[in-house]
């Protein structure tokens, strides 16, 4: 495999990107980055910072919570944004809304917390979720709702869609719903794995809504590299952070919802800009409607408007592009890395999830084997390729369900970890019997090259090929 366009000859269309990687991503070069994290957070162009930076120069903003001049200002722009979210998002004002939160974790925390879970209803969940969405499992139980989860599928770690269907049942006689006490629970499940890669069927949202089931996407890991047009694809509720599409800013999220779908929730607290009313003297208030009844405290209005000129960067590259740039680097490191072997002809890497390119993003999860088999432990890794200037991600990644699949952690092994009341994750390790306490992560970004792929590979055979290694000297494990 001598370059990239021997496999993916589609790869020179995409040259505009190295032209933006050298012109509004040249820190990388600069600073002797091969960046490959982008699931874990994008990175900002140039000329975002430098939007933000005349923007503030340019006129003073207040809280938004007023009419002075400076408040004003500061709204005009968080509203502006809000429309150009449901612009990108192909969603209309008359059945979406945008609320902003600090990220997607804020985002499902709120629907979590305000759904009207009951002894009745359901949580579904697909094992294959962010421990943000997992978590949403501790409001329902607190309601008595029955909680399921759709299994994976190994070795791809996908999830079947007549899985998915058995789990959410057609009822006799469904007929038209419009109380909340009628809706049978809710649905929740990620566009595309923070895990694995796998892109998740979005048919699976009618599937749900049509057999009488609420709607949470965690579209978190799915936009940076696809578009979402939720004018055909209608969840209740999607999950986003914007650090993750674009990397500037940090401490922004959103939930957009549609508006018969928050008429069903009810918020167990309110805040400062949440409500209309408030009385001491008897316990009495009234909620703010739409979403400034959702945005507790003052919002993040230096940083919102940020967000605009994310969305107007990646529009002005095109996500098609972006798209096929990151398809070909996939593919290209997932041959590279298939192909590395030791010379007693052993391979060098073991992959979770799928080898090929269908119906998968960017994300490349693995352990590297050193010459006996032995996982290399993921600590190793971390400190080795950080030392070569590599940012990559290692761990678990914050998604249980698709670790214990990958790794083979059954509910009898599980079960007995909880047994033993472990007080660290080094105890909850040892009691485990994994090789290593977890895998090593690769995804790439609008900025991605070829050459980072050389690299990348250039570093893994000149440091793993043929060497037997242990873990002595390594600092204590994180909790994944």
């Amino acid at each position: 495999m001598t370059s990239i366009l021997s496999l993916f000859p589609e790869y020179a269309l995409t040259g505009k990107l190295d032209e933006l990687r050298a012109r509004e991503y040249g820190y990388l070069d600069e600073q002797g980055h091969i960046y490959a994290d982008y699931t874990g957070a994008g990175l900002p162009a140039r000329r975002q910072y430098q939007a933000h930076k005349l923007r503030l120069e340019g006129a003073t903003f207040g809280n938004p919570h007023s009419t002075n001049p400076t408040s004003h200002s500061a709204t005009v722009l968080v509203e502006q944004t809000r429309g150009r979210v449901l612009s990108y998002l192909n969603a209309s004002p008359d059945e979406y809304q945008v609320i902003f939160t600090a990220n997607a974790t804020g985002a499902a925390k709120l629907v979590g917390e305000a759904y009207p879970f009951r002894r009745h209803s359901r949580l579904v969940l697909t094992s294959d979720n962010h421990n943000s969405v997992v978590g949403l499992r501790e409001f329902a139980a607190r309601a008595g709702t029955r909680i399921s989860y759709v299994p994976i599928q190994k070795p791809e770690l996908r999830i079947a869609t007549s899985a998915v269907a058995k789990a959410l049942p057609r009822k006799k006689r469904l007929r038209l719903r419009k109380s909340t006490s009628d809706r049978r629970g809710l649905f929740a499940y990620p566009a595309q794995s923070n895990f694995s890669g796998v892109r998740h069927p979005l048919s699976w949202v009618g599937l749900a809504q049509e057999r009488g089931y609420d709607v949470l996407l965690d579209a978190a890991a799915y936009l940076p590299t696809c578009a979402l047009d939720l004018s055909s694809v209608r969840p209740d509720f999607v999950v986003v952070s914007w650090y993750k599409l674009f990397g500037f800013p940090t401490g922004v999220g959103c939930l957009v919802a549609r508006h018969n779908a928050m008429a069903r929730l009810n918020r167990p607290y309110f805040g400062g800009g949440t409500v209309e009313a408030v009385t001491v003297g008897l316990p009495w208030h009234k909620m703010s409607s739409g979403a400034s009844g959702y945005e507790d405290g003052t919002l993040n209005y230096l940083s919102i408007p940020d967000v605009h000129v994310g969305l107007d960067w990646l529009s002005s590259i095109g996500m098609e592009l972006i798209g096929t740039r990151v398809r070909c680097l996939t593919g290209w490191f997932l041959a590279r890395l298939l192909s590395l072997q030791h010379t007693n002809g052993t391979p060098m890497a073991r992959i979770y999830g799928p080898t090929e390119l269908e119906s998968r993003g960017g994300t490349v999860t693995f352990n590297f084997l050193d010459r006996t088999g032995k996982v290399v432990d993921e600590r190793l890794v971390a400190m080795e390729s950080s030392a070569a200037g590599i940012s990559l991600r290692t761990g678990c990644f914050c998604n249980p369900g698709a670790g214990e699949a990958a790794f083979n952690l059954g509910r009898e092994r599980i079960s007995s970890i909880i047994r033993a009341k472990p007080q660290t994750f080094e105890d909850i390790w040892s009691l485990s019997g994994l090789p290593s306490g977890g895998a090593i992560r690769v995804s790439f970004g609008v900025a991605s090259t070829a050459r980072d792929v050389d690299y990348i590979i250039a570093f893994a055979t000149k440091t793993y090929l043929d060497r037997e290694t242990n873990t002595d000297g390594l600092p204590a494990r994180r909790a994944c």
